[in-house]
């Protein structure tokens, strides 16, 4: 008997056959967006937001929109959640009103907890830990600049070893990619943990997977070069100095850029901070794709709310 996911909680939940189809579906989805303007006819979608947005509450809502449906969205000082009423009662709630929830919160746990309780689709739209539906985003970019063939493609990421980081590498071990993460070493290097999964993923998949700490080894004839800013949310602003300086060395300039090859393409997820990760020179030049990665935001989600609704997608179980 087959399985159905019911949830993205995690970049690990989707396997490569999901990410296809849900690629294949966004690509549709960008061309022509009420393709499927009847998927969400007469339904809502609570959007329960944690973390200040400009991106994923865009794209969320517009997405609901284009399939037919109606947006709610949700603060925690709006809800009886911030009064000290539980996670699961909460996702019992929404379930009773809403066809999907999307989140986007600090506490993985959180989102897992709502997994769990609700009887609707939940859809992480970042956490601490993780961020799949950029990943989605991030990968339809790569597919448009690349087409399918990756396999004598280098994919790097320089920076702060954070959620985005964990996803790339995830989601990079999924698809079989050569992917390099490149960080300072200790506290702002990806979780060990993190690494170890994707590692026993590319055993299966075929991916190359590397931990660098060195910006130009990363770039070096690399296809894509990712960052992120370096302060995220609920980062301590104690550890700003230490922080800045630590990641100076992996700021994203025009010398970075010239060691990648001659087709290579800049990724961000935004919002940027022009020099500190990235210079000007650099995100704003011909190479940079960070306004089509915010752009594939909505196709993307728009893709997950279809296939989840329909039990499309399989997982990894």
């Amino acid at each position: 008997m087959s399985t159905k996911l019911k949830d993205l909680l995690r970049t690990s939940d989707l396997s490569k056959s999901d990410v296809e189809l849900l690629l294949e579906t966004a690509g549709k989805f960008a061309s022509n967006p009420l393709r499927s303007k009847k998927t969400l006819a007469k339904k809502t979608v609570a959007i329960y937001m944690t973390k200040s947005s400009t991106r994923t509450r865009l794209a969320s809502e517009t997405a609901v929109a284009h399939l037919g449906g109606t947006p709610i969205f949700l603060r925690a000082d709006e809800l009886q959640i911030g009064r000290g009423e539980t996670i699961s009662d909460t996702a019992k709630i929404i379930s009773g009103f809403c066809s999907a929830l999307i989140v986007r919160t600090f506490s993985q746990s959180d989102v897992d907890e709502l997994g769990k309780n609700a009887s609707i689709p939940v859809i992480n739209a970042l956490t601490d830990d993780d961020h799949p539906t950029q990943l989605l985003a991030d990968w339809i970019t790569l597919k448009e600049n690349f087409g399918k063939s990756i396999s004598n493609r280098k994919f790097a990421y320089v920076g702060d070893g954070n959620n985005v980081s964990t996803a790339w590498l995830i989601m990079g071990a999924t698809m079989g990619a050569h992917i390099v993460v490149a960080t300072p070493g200790g506290k702002w290097a990806p979780n060990e943990n993190v690494i170890k999964q994707a590692n026993e993923i590319a055993k299966k998949s075929g991916a190359k997977i590397e931990i660098l700490t060195d910006a130009k080894s990363a770039a070096k004839n690399a296809s894509a070069i990712y960052t992120d800013v370096w302060m995220s949310m609920g980062d301590s602003e104690s550890d700003r100095a230490e922080k800045m300086s630590a990641l100076k060395p992996f700021m994203v300039t025009p010398e970075l850029m010239s060691l990648t090859s001659s087709d290579s393409i800049f990724m961000h997820c935004l919002p940027a901070h022009r020099g500190e990760e990235v210079s000007a020179e650099v995100i704003d030049g011909p190479k940079s794709v960070v306004f089509r990665q915010a752009f594939h935001r909505r196709t993307t989600i728009q893709a997950l709310l279809y296939h989840l609704s329909k039990g499309d997608l399989k997982g990894n179980s």
